[in-house]
């Protein structure tokens, strides 16, 4: 039994990284049991407003990047905000709210909510994972850069993500939080003062 409440301790005390299966951040990757994890953003393309011809050369870019590379993976993230909670509460407040003039301005919030939600129904993100397994240092960033030149070379612009885009990643992925800017190194990192 007291096994039990050393091993209850012991996860209690974890961080929330831990929790998630995080080592740490590096300037260039996340660390995991599983590898390092590199991210590349990959800028997305209106595909509404090229040719079918075109489309189809976007495709079979990809399909080579992709038959190129077999340790590639991909993720897709909503990059919004949900605004259901706040248009709830802007709702319950006009139920409640007696004055005409304020709930015309609450009805105008709700709309302005709505309007800004239409908008960025389809922001998304798209990324290329690469999952670094027992790579020497030294071919490490060879490596990145040979991956990031084939991306470049079948017409994609990409981008590698530093350690604060890793920390927005994670935010969002996590969380759905776009509007933070700053991510703490250590849980609970915002709610310490120092010299206090």
């Amino acid at each position: 039994m007291s096994k039990r409440k050393e091993n209850t301790a012991a996860r209690e005390k974890e961080s929330t990284r831990l929790f998630m299966g995080i080592n740490g951040i590096k300037d260039h990757c996340l660390l995991t049991d599983y590898g390092e994890l590199v991210f590349f953003h990959i800028k997305p393309t209106n595909l509404s407003t090229l040719s079918e011809a075109s489309i189809s050369a976007r495709i079979y870019a990809l399909m080579t990047v992709l038959k190129g590379l077999a340790e590639i993976e991909m993720l897709c993230l909503n990059s919004r905000e949900n605004f259901e909670g706040n248009k709830q509460n802007i709702r319950a407040r006009m139920e409640k709210e007696d004055n005409p003039a304020l709930r015309g301005l609450l009805e105008r919030d709700l709309t302005h909510l709505d309007r800004i939600q239409v908008q960025m129904a389809t922001a998304r993100e798209f990324l290329i994972i690469i999952r670094l397994k027992d790579e020497k240092e030294a071919e490490v960033f060879p490596y990145l850069s040979r991956i990031e030149k084939s991306l470049k070379d079948q017409g994609f612009i990409v981008k590698r993500a530093d350690e604060a885009a890793i920390k927005r990643l994670l935010g969002v992925y996590f969380e759905q939080n776009v509007t933070t800017e700053r991510f703490e190194d250590f849980d609970g990192e915002r709610w310490v003062i120092m010299g206090e």
